[in-house]
């Protein structure tokens, strides 16, 4: 059987063109677990209407496949129904509304869901505090969070890492000019958090983002970083 099974069926015609129609509801499956997902108009293709038009980092790929991907990651960790919507929508308020996405998030789907939101976001301001004081607080964040916001922030980061690492083979250390930090910057990240998710998590979320990680520093050449390095914005001394 596929994983969402039921009557409907997937469509690419539609915009945004990663929508289902799978009726009022679709069972995802997972070993010994069902998750009852409502695809009603209020919750179907949220995530969509919020990211439609967005693309990741200076590339053509739809945001809407991170968003898939990173779902995809928590139902196979053994995340709740809340994490997985949650996972849809990790980056709504980061990226899209800030404050009033998360109020509307919360209104719609409840407390928990709108609490792990909160927790994935490194800022709800605009435009964004600088770099490493954003960075150095949300891994703090994560040495005291639960275990659905750790499952739904590893998530996030593997999937992200994976597609670092892909891009790297291809085009070199110029992936890393998509960030706003020098490489070091962006490595030294991946290895706290993965200092933590190792620590705090465990199982094969933190364990395969080990190992992304350490085939990022191989293929760059990099030693492990064990803090974040602090960058001067250009024009300040």
């Amino acid at each position: 059987r596929p994983l969402l099974a039921g009557q409907g069926y997937w469509s690419t015609s539609l915009r945004p063109w990663t929508r289902v129609r799978c009726g009022r509801r679709v069972r995802a499956w997972t070993p010994g677990r069902c998750y009852r997902v409502s695809h009603d108009r209020q919750r179907d293709g949220r995530a969509n209407r919020l990211h439609w038009d967005q693309t990741r980092k200076s590339t053509p790929v739809p945001y809407i496949g991170h968003l898939l991907g990173v779902a995809s990651l928590v139902v196979e960790n053994g995340g709740t129904e809340d994490e997985v919507i949650a996972a849809l929508l990790h980056d709504a308020v980061e990226d899209q509304g800030g404050a009033e996405t998360l109020a509307t998030i919360r209104r719609r789907f409840g407390d928990a869901v709108a609490d792990i939101v909160d927790a994935c976001s490194d800022t709800d301001q605009h435009p964004k505090p600088p770099w490493h004081q954003r960075k150095q607080d949300y891994i703090d964040h994560l040495r005291t969070a639960p275990e659905g916001v750790l499952r739904v922030s590893a998530a996030d980061k593997l999937h992200n890492a994976r597609a670092i690492l892909s891009d790297l083979r291809q085009v070199g250390e110029a992936v890393f000019g998509r960030f706003s930090v020098p490489m070091g910057g962006t490595l030294a990240y991946y290895c706290l958090l993965d200092d933590i998710y190792r620590q705090r998590l465990g199982g094969s979320l933190a364990g395969d983002l080990h190992q992304v990680v350490e085939e990022l520093l191989h293929a760059t050449g990099s030693e492990r970083y064990t803090a974040l390095p602090v960058y001067i914005p250009l024009g300040v001394s």
